[in-house]
């Protein structure tokens, strides 16, 4: 039996934008599927191409050069019109931003603005839409919805304000749900709140979900494929269960490596990646982990210079893939020119 198209599929994707120093390309021939109702977390430093990724998904950047394919369902979203973006932006694909405050207007109810979403898309009359806003705010967890729905943002708590948003994104129910670092800024337990209403909201409605975050753990709890972005490319992509258990570039390794342990003792420091994130105004011509990497320091002479002047081409099992000359994968993987 054939597997299922993805729901979204992303080919070569580059964005690029003019500044006057020269062009930043800020994502560099990026590929990834999102299958129908499963997770792809994507992780990385800051400034590793992330968000940029998840715009370039939604149409959003503007004044950037974006090339390659993003299609949905085999539709092609790169150079579509604002307008019929605009049809697709909420009732196909949606997306929820870290920080809910400054994405929610001030003056309106959280009710109108939910509401909103519904009329532009449906064409509902007013009074259809309020109840659709009512009732999305009830499948979000907020207590009296009818009542929360006359309020306005500031009279909401981080946590219920960031349900506010899921509710907004859903309210059409789209089939992909692009979800940018949010829960960066709340605490634990409200963390733990938003990443299991979206894994029950997924499950009731089959939904696909990009997870952008920096937190391994979130990644850990929630995606069903990962994907480690490094200076704009792909690092590595995997399982999330091979990705933790034998993850294959040095970059995924020193991101594991620097979590902190419950089995290392009190006094042992945390483990860093040495080095700072490499420029994107004049990228590497190699590969753009090199100048951090310790296998690449450990290694011989012709080694590192393959390293500072090849770039790496992803390779691996099928399934797990990474773009490093030297990727360790298990000894039961099939990988020509792999070295372990």
């Amino acid at each position: 039996m054939a597997e299922p198209s993805p729901l979204l599929t992303v080919r070569n994707l580059g964005v690029a934008f003019r500044t006057p120093r020269g062009p930043v390309r800020a994502v560099d021939s990026l590929s990834f599927d999102v299958p129908h109702g499963r997770t792809l977390g994507i992780v990385g430093e800051s400034g590793s191409g992330k968000s940029v990724t998840s715009l370039a998904v939604m149409g959003l950047h503007t004044g950037a050069e974006v090339t390659g394919s993003v299609a949905l369902e085999g539709r092609e979203l790169v150079g579509l019109s604002e307008p019929e973006l605009n049809r697709l932006r909420g009732r196909r694909m949606a997306m929820i931003f870290q920080d809910p405050l400054s994405s929610l207007h001030p003056y309106y109810t959280v009710g109108e603005q939910i509401a909103e979403h519904h009329r532009v898309h449906f064409g509902s009359r007013r009074s259809a839409a309020r109840a659709r806003a009512i009732e999305a705010l009830a499948e979000v967890g907020i207590p009296e919805p009818k009542r929360r729905a006359g309020e306005h943002p500031h009279q909401f708590s981080g946590g219920m304000r960031q349900r506010v948003m899921i509710a907004m994104a859903l309210v059409c129910e789209p089939d992909l749900l692009i979800a940018d670092e949010p829960t960066t800024a709340l605490d634990v337990t409200v963390q733990a709140q938003i990443l299991d209403l979206l894994a029950r909201l997924q499950q009731e409605r089959r939904l696909s979900i990009v997870m952008i975050t920096h937190d391994l753990g979130v990644v850990a709890r929630v995606a069903h494929e990962v994907l480690v972005m490094y200076g704009g490319r792909a690092a590595e992509q995997a399982p999330v269960d091979a990705l933790f258990a034998t993850p294959a570039h040095p970059y995924t390794r020193g991101l594991l490596d620097s979590l902190p342990r419950l089995d290392d003792p009190d006094d042992v420091p945390l483990r860093a990646i040495p080095g700072t994130p490499p420029s994107l105004l004049e990228p590497a011509p190699g590969c753009a982990f090199a100048p951090r990497c310790a296998r690449a320091a450990a290694g011989t002479a012709g080694e590192r210079e393959r390293c500072a002047t090849e770039r790496p081409a992803p390779g691996g099992p099928e399934d797990h893939t990474a773009a490093c000359h030297f990727a360790s994968f298990p000894a039961t993987a099939a990988h020509e020119g792999t070295a372990t």
